[in-house]
């Protein structure tokens, strides 16, 4: 029979194995890009759009849409999930331009028809070159940036360095390091992760308005990274609860629509606390010695 010196040089060699394995393989695991040629056609019914070719600094071209609305009120700056492209996620638009709001929508580098290889500091960078674009023909104080599950973070990092109108984050996660120690508890995930994600570190940093929205069944990333995430920053966030939901499909509910609406159609109000409870506390019953 093997000893013990051989059973754990072998329990060794196969966590040192599974660790590379997840080091060069996390790119696939973690994102799911849908590739579209370069002479792809965009539609969507009843929706006007022009596409937009961006050229970085290191060659890559980061392609997207702007979603034009009747009079824009200002622009929202959406940044989706880690799967497909924009030809898929562009149906989503309309929840804002219904509101006289312009959307544009970007793809990541190797998603639809962006290119570049694809790093953390790559899409941060990018990112920042789409918002400076962005602020060319429109002022900070009419950019709203919301975050998609894998754009929260990148949403929530741009808003840290910058001066939008608010943040809004649908189904964000507290880092996803977080997220993948879940599943790989016993993992060296600080090491071996290319995209952690700290946003809860981003968000410190943040000084407009955030309003966080999630779902109570979300399975993926749960609700309660979501309460977390709203205790970073109490006097500036706000905590939207979609009852039932999930991790997909927030957009089937009536209350998420109705808290959308409330949320980028209102403007903030400074209240007057003079003479309200905030400062009665209730007594407590004193116990004798």
């Amino acid at each position: 029979m093997p000893g013990w010196g051989y059973i754990l040089g072998l329990v060794l060699a196969i966590y040192v194995v599974i660790s590379i394995l997840l080091y060069f393989l996390q790119d696939y695991i973690m994102f799911k890009p849908e590739k579209l040629p370069a002479d792809f056609q965009f539609y969507y019914e009843n929706q006007e759009t022009e596409e937009y070719n961006v050229e970085t600094r290191d060659g890559a071209i980061i392609n997207g849409l702007r979603f034009k609305a009747q009079n824009p009120k200002g622009i929202v700056f959406y940044l989706k999930g880690n799967s497909k492209s924009i030809k898929g996620w562009g149906k989503f638009a309309v929840d804002f331009t219904r509101h006289g709001y312009d959307v544009l929508m970007v793809d990541y580098r190797g998603f639809g028809k962006s290119t570049g290889r694809r790093t953390q500091k790559a899409v941060k960078r990018d990112m920042q070159v789409i918002y400076n674009k962005i602020k060319e023909s429109v002022e900070e104080k009419y950019i709203i940036l919301y975050g998609r599950s894998l754009g929260s973070g990148f949403a929530t990092k741009l808003a840290s360095m910058n001066n939008p109108r608010m943040l809004i984050l649908d189904a964000p996660y507290y880092s996803l390091s977080k997220v993948t120690k879940k599943y790989l508890p016993f993992m060296p995930l600080s090491v071996l992760l290319k995209f952690p994600m700290p946003t809860y570190k981003w968000l410190k940093y943040v000084n407009c308005p955030i309003h966080i929205i999630h779902g109570t069944d979300d399975r993926l990333i749960p609700y309660k990274t979501s309460i977390k995430l709203s205790k970073i920053k109490p006097g500036s966030t706000t905590l939207y609860t979609v009852i039932g939901g999930g991790h997909k499909n927030l957009n089937t509910f009536e209350s998420y629509h109705k808290m959308l609406s409330e949320i980028i159609t209102s403007r903030p109000v400074k209240v007057d606390l003079s003479g309200s409870s905030i400062g009665v506390q209730h007594s407590s019953k004193k116990v004798n010695a």
